[in-house]
This record gives C-alpha cells, sequence and structure tokens, in this order.
C-alpha cells in the first residue's frame, strides 16, 4: 500500500547534521527536521552559540545535541563527521549550511577573503559530503543531502552589492548539488540544494541595512522577506520519502525575487 502524507513526511528514526545550526537558517531546519521526528545533532564554531541553540530545540521537544566546529579547515571537519558518527550511530540527512560572505568590490577582493568564503562554503560542503557518505551513506545505499546556496549563486548583485566571492561560491554550490546527485544516485543518495533570497540573520544585516528593507521588499512579487518558517516545508520534502524522486535540483524560496530577476 502506498504511504499517507503523514508517513512521507515522517522523520521518526532518522538523524540528522546540520552545520552553522546555532543561528538563522541552520536552526530553522533544524526546528523543521526535529518537529518531523528526526534527531538532531547542531554544529557551528561557537560552543556558547550551539549550547543555547540546543537548548532553544530541546524546549521544543526535539532530540538534540551539538558539536563546535569549523568547517573551514579539513582536520575539524573529520573530526565532526566522526564525532557525529559516534554519537548518533548514522547520518540520515546532511545538512550543508555553514558559509561566510565578504563584501568588497571585485578589483580589491582581498585574496585571504576569497579564500575565507571559498574555503567554507564550496570545499566545506564537498569535504564532509564525502567524509559523511563513507562512512554512513554510501555503506547503507541512503541518505539524503540538503545543500544550501542562495539566489546569489543564480547571478549577479544590484548595484551596490559587492560579493563577488559569495556569488561565485553559491553558484558553485548549485552545479556541486547536480555533480553530486549523478554521481551518488547509484548508492540511493539524494543531493538538492535550497537558494534562500533575503532572509534577516546576522550575515544579512548590512545588506538590510544598506539596500533598505523596505526597497528590498519592494523588489520581491510577494512584497516580503523570508521568514522563520519559511524554509522548513522545502527541507523536510528533501529530507524526507516525500522527495525521494527528487535529486539534482535547486528550488529558490525568494517571495519571487528570482523570477523577476531572470535567476
Amino acid at each position: 500500500m502506498s504511504k499517507t502524507i503523514q508517513q512521507l513526511f515522517d522523520l521518526h528514526g532518522k538523524t540528522a547534521l546540520v552545520t552553522g545550526g546555532s543561528r538563522g537558517l541552520g536552526l530553522q531546519m533544524a526546528h523543521a527536521l526535529g518537529e518531523a521526528g528526526a534527531r538532531i545533532l547542531l554544529s557551528s564554531r561557537k560552543a556558547s552559540d550551539l549550547e543555547e541553540a540546543a537548548a532553544e530545540l530541546k524546549a521544543a521537544g526535539i532530540d538534540a545535541q551539538w558539536i563546535a566546529a569549523d568547517c573551514a579547515k579539513e582536520s575539524e571537519i573529520q573530526r565532526l563527521a566522526d564525532e557525529t558518527l559516534q554519537r548518533l550511530g548514522q547520518v540520515d540527512i546532511l545538512v550543508n549550511n555553514a558559509g561566510a560572505a565578504w563584501g568588497a568590490p571585485a578589483e580589491d577582493h582581498p585574496i585571504e577573503a576569497w579564500d575565507k568564503v571559498m574555503n567554507l562554503n564550496i570545499r566545506g560542503y564537498f569535504l564532509l559530503s564525502q567524509a559523511i557518505a563513507k562512512k554512513s551513506m554510501i555503506p547503507r545505499k541512503s541518505g539524503r543531502i540538503l545543500n544550501v546556496a542562495s539566489i546569489a549563486g543564480l547571478g549577479g548583485n544590484p548595484s551596490g552589492m559587492n560579493t563577488i566571492a559569495y556569488n561565485t561560491s553559491k553558484g558553485a554550490v548549485i552545479n556541486f548539488t547536480r555533480a553530486l546527485a549523478a554521481e551518488w544516485g547509484k548508492y540511493s543518495i539524494n543531493v538538492n540544494a535550497i537558494c534562500p533570497g533575503f532572509f534577516p540573520s546576522k550575515m544579512t544585516a548590512g545588506t538590510l541595512e544598506a539596500m533598505g528593507v523596505e526597497k528590498l521588499k519592494a523588489h520581491a512579487p510577494l512584497l516580503r522577506l523570508g521568514d522563520d518558517e519559511d524554509l522548513k516545508g522545502l527541507c523536510v520534502l528533501y529530507a524526507s520519502n516525500a522527495g525521494k524522486h527528487i535529486t539534482g535540483q535547486w528550488m529558490a524560496v525568494d517571495g519571487g525575487v528570482s523570477c523577476v530577476s531572470g535567476g
């Protein structure tokens, strides 16, 4: 018999590792996966932020743990993968969300800043996906990988926004998602990307201030920014059996900005 819609979206018995999970979009997705029944392990660089985020999840009735790690460093990524598997036994869902941005005109962009953005935003995604897949997903021939890209990866920016390294890295995430999905489909590993638009967060605070919240809202057909619920549905779709025949895809969650800008 076919499953009901409730059964298809149910994540009870599943485990999820969410990087950049101590706040913002990562924490929102951790809530979504936990509310659907998954056990959660959060990671970011700062233990104090993770402790607070895990407490928030636990208060909502979600089984949550955390490990502090810097996903820009290969040794830290390998440690994160090993410790996560020791604690959870296996990883069913990997959410690659840890990220960094840097604002500077292309002609003056520091190479050190370029490398910092690339190391975290795309190299880190690859290394953690590789580690988790080799140790957990490929042997079991099962897994879901969600890569957080951005509508910034679909094209250029409005005048005044100088984030070429960030845009480049997020464009790379989209094609990394496609290439990995094509290669790992034989292992029944689904790989998909989410491309958020403007959501209020610590990372976007400077952009929101510089561009103006009302101006950014006006550029979206839905006339709004993203909120603390808007990634939940797509996240659980990608992570659950409801999305078992979806792989190598990206979807913008941006209030329609990308359909106007031609992304």
